[in-house]
């Protein structure tokens, strides 16, 4: 799996769950399938009309969610901007024409109430449950920084093995302290919540 795997992916499922925060702090969600995959960027339609418009031109923090059907989750968290104004055509058209049915939705100049926003940084996560162990892992568009997340055993582990015998995915291994395996976790806390001396912690 790399990061040009995940985005075709994205691509295949065509509809994707994107979400917003609205100006009083309210979870807002869409299915856009409105979107231009580049190799280091995404471009997509709405209206300036629209909430949705608003908030990402007011805030710009987007996470987009999709789901295969080999039970693969990939979650790109970033920000986006409204496309430079001389490359908002060329988006827009190419949009158009890789999705006929949007000259159904905007006939003709209609179309022109459109603003194309883009995508080149953020950080994907991709999450496959279809697979034993599971696996997970993390890929970077453009310049964006990698958060450290999950659970990490620290150097007071007394060696007992609880956490390893309570692992639901087995990804923990013996040693001076035992060790997970991030690639495999489910991010469950299971370990968290069972160690006797609280040796995990949670990033």
């Amino acid at each position: 799996m790399d990061l040009q795997t995940c985005l075709k992916k994205m691509q295949l499922v065509g509809v994707l769950a994107f979400a917003t925060v609205d100006s009083e702090g309210a979870p807002q969600i869409r299915n856009i399938s409105a979107i231009h995959y580049e190799e280091n960027a995404l471009y997509f339609f709405t209206a300036r009309g629209k909430n949705f418009c608003k908030e990402l031109l007011e805030d710009g923090r987007v996470q987009i969610l999709c789901y295969t059907k080999y039970k693969e989750m990939i979650r790109l968290s970033g920000k986006a901007y409204a496309a430079a104004e001389e490359e908002q055509e060329k988006w827009r058209n190419q949009i158009f024409e890789e999705q006929p049915y949007l000259a159904n939705v905007y006939p003709g100049d209609t179309r022109n109430i459109g603003i194309i926003f883009c995508i080149d940084t953020a950080e994907i996560e991709y999450f496959n449950l279809g697979v034993n162990p599971i696996f997970r892992e993390t890929y970077l568009l453009g310049n964006a920084q990698k958060k450290e997340k999950g659970y990490f055993i620290t150097d007071i582990c007394i060696g007992c093995g609880t956490c390893e015998r309570n692992c639901p995915q087995r990804c923990i291994e013996k040693g001076t302290p035992f060790v997970i395996g991030q690639n495999h976790c489910l991010h469950c806390g299971n370990c968290y919540e069972k160690c006797p001396v609280k040796a995990i912690i949670r990033k």
